[in-house]
């Protein structure tokens, strides 16, 4: 592997190049789009932290659940999520107020932060400014990645963690020990924090590792795994006794799920991160090398040391998710990004040495393929949802007295208004329904939980009681989501308006 050219000019003006692109892309219209579905929740719960001091579950007037109640305790103690990101988010409410932009802030933040680590994270890789360079730049630019951090959730908080605990496990390798082992711990036990998954993926990555390349490491290591573990034990047993629900892998396998969400999930990474076509790349380098040094695969032991701990914890994670997963939602895929953009960046510069329009032509390609001119119209322009036209309607013409029940998006009118609010995934009584000011019937069902609720609406209103309004906002699934397949770039205007019955007698 080639020795790092200390050029520290070089390096301070493509980092300093980096934070004003990334204060652009990660920053710029942030608060524009209101808050869908489970942000809304992640900052309704996040807010609770200033009353209570713990995330609750319920604020004395609506419920946060989305799992029919299943998500707090009986004393509304919140336990479906880890509580890092809430804490984040509360302590930037304390700091700058309650609002859209301040709720994203954090994730937008903790995204900048995961650019900058793959940058170092990629010179402690492969001692190679070049192939940092283009890791750096291409997470920079990946839309999948910027939107994930551009939401109030804990998203790039878990890519940020993962990236940082995977940096610290190869300073240890390299024998940059003590500051490496507390790094190392920090992250593990963060990751804990924020996701659980990503913590059992990041172990058991550098467990593994360790023991098929690094054995004389392996006590060291699987001791900062213990370690990391025991500072969340007491967590651990609160949680488990406060029943937050187990998972049985067991039935889970047998239920036939653990393929079709792995192929799910494989399919989307070639969609959205990492494209198929650049196994071709391997391919032409391959040969290239083949005709050059006579042999196919490089024979640098340290270099597939390294390579195959980015492409363990890949598997690692994928194993996790097939297991674990109900659905195969991309944001689970979050950590797994800077990993992917940095096996890009080392296919592109192995190009650049067969000949630098091969690189060139592969970056014009991933640039020009991806949706980024779509993301740079998004952010800077207005973007028109459901709930901000629901929102915006219900504060003019109601008051904070008035009951709304909705089928879908009710966390949001939880966030935005100070009206009960009634609907969603709560499972709460709907019997003051028959009471409200104003229902709104969402045109899209998510799944059986709202149907329930419009099911019930429809068993039990009075038509002649109520009149329809219509407002000029377009009743598309949900305010916009993170996902890259279902985000919108534009407001929608093929899709019918938005309508609220409003109670006259």
């Amino acid at each position: 592997m080639k020795k790092v050219v200390d050029e520290p000019l070089v390096e301070s003006l493509f980092l300093i190049f980096i934070l004003f692109v990334s204060f652009f892309l990660f920053f710029f219209n942030l608060g524009n789009q209101y808050l869908w579905q489970d942000e809304a929740q992640t900052a309704l719960i996040s807010k609770t932290i200033l009353t209570y001091g713990i995330p609750h579950g319920y604020d004395g007037q609506n419920s946060f659940s989305q799992e029919l109640g299943r998500d707090y305790t009986k004393n509304y103690v919140w336990i479906w999520h880890p509580w890092l990101p809430f804490y984040v988010i509360a302590a930037f409410f304390k700091l700058f107020g309650v609002n859209t932009f301040v709720s994203r802030l954090p994730a937008a933040l903790f995204g900048i932060g995961t650019v900058f680590l793959t940058w170092y994270f990629c010179k402690a890789l492969w001692q190679s400014r070049t192939i940092a360079f283009t890791a750096a730049f291409l997470l920079l630019v990946s839309v999948p990645f910027l939107l994930l951090s551009r939401q109030c959730r804990y998203y790039s908080i878990a890519a940020f963690f993962s990236l940082l605990g995977l940096y610290a496990y190869v300073r240890i390798l390299d024998g940059k020990k003590y500051r490496a082992y507390a790094v190392f711990v920090l992250s593990a036990a963060s990751l804990f924090n924020t996701q659980y998954s990503c913590c059992i993926a990041l172990l058991s990555t550098v467990i593994l590792h360790t023991l098929f390349f690094r054995r004389q490491k392996f006590r060291e290591v699987l001791l900062l795994a213990v370690v990391s573990v025991l500072i969340n034990v007491p967590w651990i047993i609160w949680l488990l006794s406060a029943g937050r629900g187990q998972i049985n892998v067991q039935e889970f396998l047998k239920s036939g799920l653990f393929v079709p969400l792995i192929k799910t999930y494989i399919e989307r990474i070639g969609r959205y991160i990492f494209p198929f076509y650049l196994f071709l790349v391997v391919l032409l380098v391959s040969i290239c090398s083949r005709i050059r040094n006579g042999y196919f695969i490089s024979r640098d032991r340290l270099f597939w040391e390294r390579l195959l701990l980015l492409l363990l914890f890949i598997f690692i994670n994928l194993v996790i998710l097939g297991v674990i997963s109900s659905y195969p939602f991309f944001r689970y895929l979050t950590p797994l990004i800077p990993i992917f953009v940095i096996i890009t960046a080392l296919l592109v510069i192995s190009a650049a040495r067969v000949h630098p329009a091969a690189a060139a032509a592969i970056l014009a390609l991933l640039i020009f393929t991806s949706p980024l001119k779509d993301f740079l119209y998004e952010i800077t322009h207005d973007y028109d949802g459901p709930v901000e036209g629901i929102v915006k309607y219900l504060n003019k013409n109601g008051s904070r007295n008035d009951v709304v029940v909705i089928t879908y998006d009710d966390m949001p009118l939880k966030f935005y208004t100070q009206m009960r609010v009634l609907g969603g995934f709560t499972g709460e009584d709907l019997s003051p329904a028959k009471k409200a000011k104003w229902i709104i019937l969402r045109k899209h069902l998510i799944c059986l939980k709202d149907k329930k609720v419009r099911e019930y609406l429809v068993q039990n209103l009075q038509g002649e009681d109520y009149e329809e309004v219509t407002i000029d906002y377009p009743d598309i699934p949900t305010e916009n989501r993170e996902d890259p397949a279902y985000h919108y770039y534009r407001t929608v205007v093929d899709e019918k308006k938005v309508t609220i019955l409003k109670r006259i007698r």
